[in-house]
């Protein structure tokens, strides 16, 4: 089973400048290499949910090898099936999936993160068996107007006293990490901030970089106790 990811790159085909999203996904993990975090702790998550079960579990094979390449975590939105046809490394529920202590009993295998969006969630998703909860919009996007407005980094705060990890999504952008680490969050997620990026590697590399420096401290007062 995989590490709780401190990077997750979501999927979206249509954010990609108009570029085949594999080969953006690849070029973006290029930029692994130099940023500070080890490979295991980035993640990409397959999230495109208008394809259907054959083309999703193809992009799925592709994404697998390039994340595999690059020794980094895949997880499959919502489906199982597919992550396990894969041999993803876990899969991502929303509010519409299945229950993850179902998901638990038929993939065991399987890591499990949900989606959240308020502090009462979070606790809720804490008794269930999953690793981690993504808790957004932080900040305006697109792809999470239509779950309100942004929750702002205090979201953060207010629920990582549940004890989950938790990973801050929508519209996280590389200069708000260190704000969100401090908050309490254990990683961040992105989408258009990397693939959408006229170099995506550079672009996840410096995210690499601020989540480094935001947890560097911690780490060294770590090493001192």
């Amino acid at each position: 089973m995989s590490a709780v990811p401190r990077l997750t790159l979501v999927t979206d085909r249509r954010a990609t400048a108009g570029r085949p999203l594999v080969e953006t996904v690849a070029a973006a993990l290029a930029g692994v290499p130099g940023g500070g975090v080890p490979p295991a702790e980035i993640a990409v998550q397959l999230r495109d949910k208008d394809l259907d079960g054959r083309a999703l579990a193809e992009l799925a094979r592709a994404l697998r090898a390039v994340t595999a390449a690059a020794g980094a975590a895949l997880y499959v939105n919502d489906r199982a099936d597919v992550a396990l046809a894969v041999g993803a490394d876990g899969v991502h529920l929303g509010g519409g999936s299945l229950d993850p202590a179902e998901v638990a009993r038929v993939a065991p295998g399987l890591a499990i993160g949900v989606s959240t969006h308020s502090a009462a969630e979070v606790a809720t998703a804490r008794r269930a068996p999953v690793a981690f909860a993504f808790l957004g919009p932080i900040a305006d996007t697109p792809a999470k107007r239509r779950f309100g407005p942004p929750l702002g980094v205090g979201a953060i705060a207010a629920a990582a006293g549940a004890g989950l990890p938790l990973v801050a999504i929508g519209g996280v952008t590389p200069a708000d990490v260190p704000a969100l680490l401090a908050a309490g969050a254990h990683g961040v997620a992105c989408i258009r901030a990397v693939l959408g990026a006229v170099d995506p590697g550079q672009a996840l590399r410096e995210f690499c970089k601020q989540l480094c420096a935001a947890s560097a401290p911690d780490r060294h007062r770590a090493a001192k106790t």
